[in-house]
């Protein structure tokens, strides 16, 4: 299997060689073309002046032949032999007196050939045409030496050429294939489960992009990978903190230690509800990742939809000394979605805010179209969120505070599952926060007709 270098070389020199070997062979036949053509010139300027040499002796063109071009007279007419006089002589009344190349004597010649030939003056009078036919000059040593080396030139001169266009081939092509052997090196070390992988970005064109986009997919690879494993650790705390207070209250009730009684009785089965709250919202996740969260979308209407939600959570809000608020823009349409998951969504959304906002805070739940989408809100007054953890806080597990416990922050899956609900609805969800001001969880779904 040849390599893309030696691929690209050998198209480079291919195309070099072929371009190289078509313009020496123009060259040489133009060349040795219009040599032969300058012969040609050479030789019919001299018949003129022989022949008009002629008449200006004879008065006519009786007895005119060859031999009145012999050695002597101004330069000689060489051709090849047996190839034929390449001109015709004609009277001034248009008949031949001297044949050429497929002409006879005594023939009387078109008026666009006399045209096309060359007049013969004697004291300013025309008395003859030169007819000239194609040429077939036979050339002398000196004049032969002088193409064969003109010839050598074209050839040395095509052989550095593709020398260079090689050295050029070469260079280009180890520059372009490069990106691609880098790429090739730090994939191979991705493959071997070296993750922290980058290649240089040298260009800004496609290799460019490519060795971009390959930094990227690489670090949100890294990037889930590290969650994958925090995720692994956060599921084995998750579950072993519920677990470790089941066992230990049971055992000390089986030990005599602690006598049964209620109280032990309803620690154990709150901490029993919080184990399968968590393994639920564990399948919820699994299966909205695998697309197989089932969906029964209907036309819902989102004030009663946030009423609903008002309602739900008003006397826990209540009892933590906390307002919620609603505005709902009047005439929404309605929208196409799963009411039971949006109540999820939106519920979850909600207890966090009444997590996080402290007695005499406000939450504030909002509705509004913006252009093709429904936007809601869930605001609340807490302490918010650094910037550059907004992104992160959709994450499987993830707390802004790493030390807190599940009793203080929840399971951490609420927000991961609320972000697939609303993505299997086309819509996007997102969060904005300031420190000290508070979180802002926005959702935009599509205004779009019932799906079946």
């Amino acid at each position: 299997m040849r390599s893309i270098t030696v691929k690209l070389l050998l198209a480079f020199l291919a195309i070099s060689m072929l371009s190289v070997m078509l313009i020496v062979l123009s060259a040489r036949f133009l060349t040795e073309r219009e040599f032969r053509s300058y012969l040609f010139t050479q030789n019919r300027n001299g018949i003129i002046t022989a022949l008009a040499d002629y008449y200006s002796k004879n008065g006519s063109w009786v007895g005119v032949d060859a031999t009145s071009l012999a050695p002597g007279n101004p330069p000689p007419v060489r051709v090849v032999p047996g190839a034929g006089r390449f001109f015709s002589l004609v009277d001034a009344t248009g008949h031949v007196v001297l044949a050429g190349i497929g002409d006879n004597v005594g023939n009387l010649l078109p008026q666009s050939d006399l045209q096309n030939g060359i007049s013969i003056k004697v004291n300013g009078q025309v008395v003859g045409t030169l007819v000239t036919r194609q040429p077939t000059v036979n050339v002398n040593p000196a004049e032969t030496d002088f193409l064969n080396r003109v010839k050598q030139i074209y050839t040395i001169s095509a052989i550095g050429v593709i020398a260079v266009a090689l050295l050029l081939a070469f260079l280009l092509s180890r520059t372009l294939t490069r990106p691609i052997r880098e790429l090739t090196a730090a994939t191979h070390a991705v493959s071997a489960g070296q993750l922290k992988q980058a290649v240089p970005v040298r260009s800004r064109d496609e290799l460019g992009e490519l060795a971009a986009s390959f930094n990227r997919m690489n670090e949100a690879l890294g990037r889930s990978t590290e969650l994958r494993r925090q995720m692994t650790a956060d599921i084995a705390h998750e579950l072993r903190t519920p677990v470790s207070v089941i066992m230990g209250h049971a055992e000390a009730v089986h030990d005599g230690v602690m006598a049964p009684s209620l109280e032990s009785f309803e620690i154990i089965r709150d901490e029993v509800e919080r184990l399968d709250g968590l393994i639920e919202d564990l399948r919820t996740l699994s299966r909205a990742d695998a697309g197989e969260l089932p969906m029964e979308f209907q036309m819902v209407s989102p004030a009663r939809l946030l009423e609903k939600i008002q309602a739900m959570h008003k006397q826990h809000a209540t009892r933590k000394d906390i307002a919620i608020d609603l505005q709902v823009e009047p005439d929404l349409p309605e929208i196409s979605a799963d009411q039971g998951r949006m109540v999820q969504v939106l519920s979850n959304l909600v207890d966090n805010a009444l997590l996080h906002t402290p007695a005499g805070g406000r939450i504030l739940i909002s509705a509004r179209k913006v252009a093709d989408s429904l936007e809601l809100r869930v605001q609340d007054s807490g302490p918010g969120i650094p910037e550059n953890e907004l992104e992160l806080v959709f994450e499987r597990f993830y707390r802004s505070d790493p030390s807190r416990h599940r009793n203080a922050g929840g399971s951490g899956l609420g927000l991961a599952i609320a972000k697939s609900i609303v993505e299997k609805h086309d819509g996007r969800i997102w969060a904005e926060s300031k420190p000290g001001e508070g979180t802002t969880i926005i959702i935009h779904l599509p205004i779009l007709v019932a799906k079946i």
